[in-house]
């Protein structure tokens, strides 16, 4: 799996779960789905991103 598929991959499950937390556990949860959202929209204009750098360091191929 490359880095390109892990970056839709992770914030995809995050929101999920997210929300999930949110209706069964406790409201707050939601907190979480909008700081993903949030760093959705700051990567789309900084064109950087911290996971990305992450998982290169990791080793994982780009394509």
């Amino acid at each position: 799996m490359s880095v390109k598929y892990i970056l839709r991959l992770v914030p995809g499950i995050m929101i999920l779960a997210s929300l999930a937390l949110g209706v069964w556990v406790n409201q707050w949860w939601l907190l979480l789905a909008a700081f993903v959202g949030l760093n959705l929209l700051q990567s789309a204009f900084t064109k950087w991103c911290l996971l990305e750098d992450i998982l290169i360091k990791m080793g994982i191929p780009k394509e």
